[in-house]
């Protein structure tokens, strides 16, 4: 067949005979340009091929001969139409210059060619009709039917019965494979890679890549649990084929609106005191590091939202709590606590989640044997943040078809094309899918679209700055007494601290030593004795005078460093006050010394 325009083609084309395969040979699009077509990129290049599956007549172009004037005539316009007078006689249908010819009838009698005919409808004078058909076709590896008007400006040439073996491959995302099991398993060439944030960390999550070939074998079904290492910002989902065992371990909360958030209906929390904590005034009472309380519920008071708990004191067993002291601690109150658990029991993943509520804190005692490197097993406690619920396809790399890895579509989607060559009937080992490292950003977006997920708490207030005499009184308190409740025992109460003694007030000079013009030594690292020494031996000759006076100047400058306020003084010595025999001493050189 010799090529023709393609609006030739279409006009003369039988809808019977469809569809039919066309090569595009030439035109004014150059070949690889693309244009849009229905609101649609395509690129059609010489020698492309389509497959036109249908036809469907989108308007008719109507011109005046005389006048030159063009309209646009919908398909279903009603006017009959007659030949013009000067229409060939072959072209005109018998019994047609009595009835008229409907707007198809007339196109079909005009050919490949428009021939003029009359409608008293329209105008007067001879029209002539062009149609423009829109034409859906297939091309070779697009998603999509392409949809192109009739007045495309390319030549075509018909190629049917020569492209009879010829597979015009349609592009598949991932997602719609989930619905075409029929079709697993199945060899696939990646299209295009996936967009939009990274969701694993994995290395075999980077080689998805145009013109990598993957063999997916089929759907799993298995759950997942996402989970974050309380001390690093790394986390995991973990698959329901973990083999793993668990301890569970105790939570730790920052602050009274954590605490509100991990009760759970029917359960109660138990907690010791690891950081202290100011009250405020008569109803929040400070708490010390070592208490222990029991959160109860919320209530919402005149105040405010209170969490209502029970401070516990160390001989205080179950059937005594009506005896504990109640609290009412605000919401936006700081500390810090940490849950008492006296549980040492393994679990399994999906036994843990039967006995837990989740969010819950476990440590990895045992790690998963079919894993080389379980780094679950590294941190000292996990957080299991919510169940998931996806389905997943596993897959390999043709290269390496035993080493099996698992592709949530809904999260990956990419688009592969099927190839149609054989898959191997074993399934590869998907051991690698029992712990996936999730990207920061995925993570937090995963976690605020599932309804299990907790999401971290709203900010707390600025906590008040301590005051300096209380900061010290705190500083000699013992810490980590709080980190005994990790080992599942009843954490003793931290005993107080008594109260620091006032420190004697210095003693005053006699009004005669403070007139003294006397030269006080430059300090040193002796001047400050942090032991008292020893009293010298003094003697009334005046041939002492010169000991005196520097005994003098000594104790004076001890008695420097001993006044309360002055900027050198440091909590870290305790200097010893001047007491009577220095004092006597001092008065003693006054009546011998002249001054």
């Amino acid at each position: 067949m010799e090529p023709l325009s393609f609006q030739e083609y279409i006009c003369s084309l039988d809808p019977a005979t469809l569809p039919r395969i066309l090569r595009i040979c030439s035109g004014v699009y150059f070949q690889g340009s693309v244009y849009e077509i229905s609101g649609n990129e395509c690129c059609l290049s010489t020698g492309d091929l389509l497959k036109v599956t249908a036809v469907t007549l989108q308007k008719v172009i109507c011109e005046n001969v005389q006048t030159g004037q063009k309209t646009e005539l919908p398909p279903t316009f009603q006017g009959l139409f007659q030949p013009s007078p000067a229409s060939p006689p072959c072209l005109t249908p018998q019994g047609s210059r009595q009835k008229g010819l409907t707007l198809q009838q007339a196109l079909g009698q005009s050919g490949t060619q428009p021939q003029p005919v009359l409608c008293p409808t329209i105008s007067p004078h001879a029209l002539l009709l062009s149609p423009v058909y829109e034409v859906q076709a297939t091309m070779h590896l697009r998603r999509d039917q392409v949809k192109i008007p009739s007045t495309l400006e390319v030549d075509v040439e018909d190629v049917t019965e020569e492209s009879q073996d010829v597979h015009f491959a349609r592009p598949l995302l991932l997602s719609e494979l989930l619905g075409m099991e029929e079709l697993l398993p199945a060899q696939a060439e990646i299209l295009e890679g996936p967009h939009g944030t990274a969701v694993f960390e994995s290395s075999w999550a980077s080689r998805l890549q145009k013109g990598r070939r993957l063999q997916i074998h089929g759907r799993s079904h298995a759950w997942r649990v996402l989970a974050s290492a309380r001390s690093s910002a790394r986390r995991f989902l973990l698959s329901a084929s973990y083999r793993g065992r668990f301890r569970r371990r105790p939570r730790q909360f920052a602050g009274v609106q954590e605490l509100a958030a991990g009760l759970r209906p029917g359960q109660r929390l138990r907690v010791v005191v690891t950081q202290d904590c100011e009250g405020s005034g008569d109803r929040v009472p400070p708490l010390s590091v070592g208490e222990r309380l029991e959160a109860r519920q919320l209530l919402h008071t005149a105040d405010g939202t209170r969490l209502l708990c029970q401070r516990r004191s160390e001989g205080d067993e179950e059937e005594e709590e009506e005896e504990g002291e109640e609290l009412l601690l605000p919401l936006e109150l700081g500390g810090s606590f940490v849950e008492e658990v006296c549980v040492s029991k393994k679990y399994g993943l999906e036994e843990l989640l039967a006995r837990l509520p989740l969010p819950c804190d476990v440590r990895v005692v045992s790690a998963d044997p079919a894993l080389q490197r379980d780094v679950l097993s590294s941190f000292s406690s996990l957080r299991l943040e919510a169940r998931v619920s996806q389905p997943f396809l596993l897959s390999s790399f043709c290269e390496e078809p035993d080493e099996g890895f698992e592709i949530p579509p809904q999260w990956l989607d990419f688009s592969v094309v099927l190839t149609g060559e054989p898959v191997g009937t074993q399934a590869p080992s998907a051991h690698r899918s029992h712990v996936e490292e999730l990207t920061e950003a995925f993570y937090y977006q995963l976690l605020a679209q599932l309804p299990g997920g907790s999401a971290p708490p709203p900010p707390r207030p600025p906590k008040p700055k301590a005051a300096d005499g209380k900061a010290q009184t705190r500083k000699g308190r013992a810490q980590g007494r709080g980190d005994r409740a990790h080992s599942g025992g009843r954490c003793p109460s931290a005993p107080r601290p008594p109260a620091s003694p006032q420190a004697h007030p210095a003693p005053s000079l006699p009004p005669k030593v403070k007139s003294l013009p006397i030269q006080r030594s430059v300090p040193n690292k002796y001047s400050p004795c942090p032991r008292r020494p020893a009293a010298p031996q003094l003697h009334d000759a005046p041939g002492d005078a010169g000991v005196l006076l520097r005994f003098s100047s000594i104790s004076i400058h001890c008695l420097h460093y001993s006044l309360p306020g002055e900027e050198n003084s440091s909590d870290e010595h305790d200097y010893e006050t001047i007491e009577g025999s220095i004092q006597k001493t001092i008065r003693k050189v006054q009546t011998i010394l002249p001054f």
